[in-house]
């Protein structure tokens, strides 16, 4: 029987013949991806799917111990031809040990021989690609004149939806709430010396950071509602971004039932969404009140924000063919393609 070697940080050369598996560490994603870049790679993806040249099956969560998990989320796009698969284990202790609570790969496979070609660090690609998938739908949902964005988290999807969000509107100040004041500052300080012409602020609590903001985006992992629909303002645009699995809901469902709500997958949001699922079993909502996937306002398809004083939402799960299209281009860019 062959065997399998692997090295961390090298390539992976398995079975009887000569197929080497290239591995792209989290570095040379950052390097090749740049956020600029990545949102409109991950809009050309969000019009692909729109237009029906996916086959993304439901994001498969599979427990592990009562707490960790691990997420398998394959996809195929058709124009052209690319496949793959990301492998996730979500463990939300993570963070406190200085790790990302989101480690994995990225694996994708040649379309003529169905040889696996590249793996990379999944962690480094979901953070550029949520953020980017964020500021790609902020960019035709926020209001023009937009300047103030809350964020409710303090970790590393936190950072790269700045990033993100600075490339899309002219942000002048940025309130944070985390899980504690002190962790909320302890952030601050540090996005502050990064962001010199943007004023921060640690917020007390959720409450306060949203308040009057124009941009909000959730970005946790609680198992529990974290934020109200009462809290948030005519005008505002929410991103809720953490909640990826059903059993997780960071905003009330009365706010994706009362904003006008965008998805970036529709299956997903119906299967997956605990708050638009909660929504529509509780009738605060039904299927045919969900806007339209981003893709379909990218290619002319629907409206997005269609006045200053409205709501807008976009519910996103994280879809593969984001992760194709980014992993894809961090594969053609490190070959010089």
């Amino acid at each position: 029987m062959a065997k399998i070697y692997k090295v961390i940080g090298a390539d992976v050369t398995f079975g009887q013949g000569s197929q080497t598996v290239k591995n792209v560490t989290a570095d040379e994603i950052r390097k090749h991806l740049p956020m600029a870049q990545a949102i409109e790679v991950v809009q050309a993806a969000m019009v692909e799917v729109a237009e029906g040249k996916a086959h993304l099956p439901l994001r498969t969560v599979m427990d592990i111990d009562g707490v960790n998990k691990l997420g398998i989320m394959p996809g195929a796009m058709r124009d052209p031809v690319l496949y793959g698969v990301k492998i996730l284990s979500l463990f939300p202790g993570n963070p406190a040990r200085g790790l990302s609570s989101h480690i994995g790969v990225v694996i994708l496979f040649d379309a003529d021989t169905g040889a696996p070609v590249v793996s990379m660090d999944a962690d480094a690609l979901t953070a550029i690609r949520a953020a980017a998938a964020t500021a790609a739908a902020t960019r035709v949902l926020a209001r023009a004149d937009a300047q103030t964005l809350a964020i409710v988290s303090t970790g590393e999807q936190a950072e790269s939806h700045i990033a993100a969000l600075t490339q899309v509107r002219d942000i002048r100040q940025i309130r944070i709430a985390g899980r504690t004041p002190d962790r909320a500052a302890a952030f601050v300080a540090a996005q502050a010396q990064q962001y010199p012409d943007i004023s921060f602020t640690a917020a007390p609590d959720v409450q306060a950071a949203v308040r009057g903001a124009d941009i909000v985006c959730t970005v946790t992992s609680s198992a529990e509602v974290i934020l109200q629909a009462e809290w948030i303002d005519a005008g505002t645009h929410v991103n809720a971004v953490g909640a990826s699995i059903p059993s997780l809901q960071e905003v009330e469902s009365a706010l994706v039932a009362q904003g006008r709500l965008f998805v970036d997958y529709k299956p997903s949001a119906l299967a997956q969404a605990r708050d638009i699922i909660t929504a529509i079993e509780a009738g605060l909502m039904t299927e045919a009140d969900i806007c339209a996937e981003i893709g379909d306002v990218y290619r002319g398809q629907a409206e997005g924000r269609r006045s200053a004083d409205e709501i807008t939402v976009y519910r996103s799960l994280g879809v593969a063919a984001q992760d194709l299209f980014c992993a894809d281009h961090v594969w053609r860019a490190a070959r010089n393609l």
